[in-house]
């Protein structure tokens, strides 16, 4: 399918045209949803009233509009680099396409006795297993970061800097800055690793089902994603408070300059995964 505008100036042209057919009877909305053009499909269906009528339109192989959308293209290319995000494209698409067709189609069989339903299944099947592949080796991955990251800041939490005064357990350096960033750094470094483990082993345990890859699996990764990093410049924040306790008052001031320096893999680390962070925040349609 051409480009929006080119398809605008067609029907600016000659309205009409969007009433032809090819060879195979496809009308312009059915070559729309074959090729995934979100933009032509919303601007068919937005400005043209006999609009219902190309929905309802079928092929020489009586495949539907919902057929199109549930078929995966041999050579249809992602839009993602990731199979699980990209399953996440496919089930928006189809339930995109699914929501202006009629209910007496939503059941409707081709030529080869098939529903939408059975094709999405059939020709997604390979992005399906990709998509398990990728979400099970990243979280395995990332949750033995976690955990460690949990046990380095559990291990420094329980650790007072400078130790107490030896009557009723209150830290000597209680009210000093450099202490409450180590204490409130650990108690979040901890927390939110905890939590980052947790939903990566609920994706680890999940039952991939499809409809799993709509927003179940997607909202844990980002959620399992976001608190890793949190918990990994927490812990670096509260090494860096912990360690400025044990340089002399003349190199304190010289100190900054290193500890910055040490944000800047986590910084990079998060900018590599900037696309992934993108891809599942972004709204398709």
């Amino acid at each position: 399918m051409g480009v929006l505008k080119i398809v605008q100036g067609i029907m600016k042209h000659d309205p009409m045209a969007i009433h032809q057919e090819d060879k195979y009877k496809k009308n312009a909305l059915l070559l729309a949803v074959e090729h995934k053009n979100p933009k032509i499909n919303k601007f068919l269906l937005k400005n043209y009233y006999s609009i219902r009528s190309m929905v309802e339109k079928v092929d020489e192989k009586r495949n539907t509009a919902l057929h199109f959308a549930a078929t995966l293209g041999k050579k249809q290319q992602w839009r993602t680099s990731s199979a699980a995000i990209q399953m996440q494209w496919e089930i928006k698409w189809y339930n995109f396409v699914k929501s202006h067709m009629p209910s007496s189609f939503l059941g409707w069989r081709n030529e080869e006795g098939k529903t939408s339903t059975e094709v999405f299944e059939e020709t997604h099947a390979k992005i399906l297993d990709d998509g398990v592949a990728w979400l099970n080796s990243t979280s395995q991955s990332c949750s033995v970061v976690a955990a460690v990251i949990a046990s380095v800041a559990y291990a420094s939490a329980a650790t007072v800097p400078g130790g107490d005064n030896g009557v009723n357990g209150v830290p000597i350096l209680k009210g000093q800055p450099a202490f409450n960033i180590f204490t409130i750094s650990s108690l979040v470094a901890m927390c939110f690793s905890i939590t980052s483990l947790t939903m990566f082993l609920s994706i680890l345990t999940s039952n991939y089902t499809i409809q799993d890859f709509l927003y179940n699996l997607p909202i844990k990764l980002l959620v399992g994603l976001t608190s890793l990093f949190i918990s990994i410049g927490s812990m670096l924040a509260s090494f860096c408070a912990g360690h400025f306790f044990n340089l002399g008052d003349p190199k304190q001031h010289t100190s900054f300059y290193i500890y910055a320096i040490m944000f800047l893999p986590v910084s990079a680390y998060v900018l590599t995964q900037f696309h992934l962070y993108f891809s599942l925040m972004k709204s398709p349609f």
